[in-house]
């Protein structure tokens, strides 16, 4: 009983603790999302102060009225931003036209490269994954000059090709789904080919329906890694017009504060989904792939 009572105040400072940093994180969230839904005038009131009046872009040494709740709901920033300026929802299919494929691509890519390195360990092969893990640990300003190269060489600057091709053959994916793949029981295998079954069915039957979570935890994680992208489109797509939603949120001007709120608020929307949706599977991929003897 003693050893309980001792652990109970421990449990709420852990629980006090876990909750603080719950809504510490959560807060600029919720402020982005609460704040799309205030007039423009209200948001000049609460945040001028750092951006100045408009045109000026001046800024002044007072305190800013970070404000929750607005005294007047209104519907207005989102009409601007997917009505009255149809920049912002092109931008956003922009987005979707090069995430989608990039998830699908990499996720059918990472598979079979995955099921290559698990079946066929031969030592070249091991020291080929050897390479990937290298070159995912690298940071990804070291292989944006070589890709830039790349793409300069095959002449495909200034098209989508050159954000779309390195997207499908990232290091990440094929590193995490070779680990998950590893932990399969060779038993399986072994019954499959003894009824007749060749790789590709193996493959299809057998590894991809084991390795359901891995394949979701790629698939919201790459989603949420290029939905975010900024330096590739910047580096490889001279034209502004070519640029997704990410890069335009990160140059809306002093006098477009209030539509950066609906915008930002309209950007999460896809990512939360992936989340929600597959939450279970990303954290069953993550967790088994980690604590795996490969």
């Amino acid at each position: 009983m003693r050893q309980r009572k001792q652990k109970i105040p421990l449990r709420v400072v852990q629980t006090i603790v876990a909750v603080f940093f719950a809504a510490l994180f959560l807060f600029p969230t919720v402020l982005t999302i609460t704040n799309s839904f205030m007039s423009q005038s209200e948001i000049w009131a609460n945040y001028g102060v750092i951006f100045g009046s408009p045109g000026d872009g001046a800024y002044m040494a007072e305190r800013v009225n970070l404000k929750l709740i607005p005294d007047m709901v209104t519907f207005h920033q989102f009409n601007t931003v997917l009505i009255q300026s149809p920049d912002y929802l092109f931008r956003l299919w922009i987005s979707l036209a090069l995430v989608i494929p990039i998830v699908l691509m990499q996720v059918l890519v990472a598979s079979l490269a995955a099921y290559s390195f698990t079946r066929f360990r031969t030592k070249r092969k091991e020291v080929l994954f050897f390479a990937y893990i290298i070159l995912m640990l690298m940071p990804f300003q070291v292989t944006l000059v070589p890709n830039y190269l790349m793409a300069r060489f095959l002449n495909i600057l200034d098209t989508y090709w050159s954000i779309l091709l390195p997207g499908f053959v990232a290091p990440f994916s094929v590193f995490l789904l070779t680990k998950f793949m590893r932990r399969i029981p060779k038993s399986y295998i072994e019954a499959a080919m003894l009824d007749g079954a060749g790789e590709f069915q193996i493959f299809r039957r057998i590894a991809l329906p084991l390795c359901k979570g891995a394949l979701y935890a790629v698939a919201i994680l790459v989603f949420i890694d290029y939905w975010n992208m900024v330096e590739q489109p910047l580096i490889m797509l001279s034209d502004w017009e070519m640029h997704p939603l990410s890069v335009l949120l990160s140059r809306i001007n002093n006098a477009e504060i209030g539509a950066a709120f609906a915008v930002a608020t309209i950007y999460m929307i896809p990512s939360l989904l992936m989340f929600l949706h597959g939450e279970e599977h990303l954290i069953e991929g993550i967790t088994y792939s980690g604590g795996i003897k490969g």
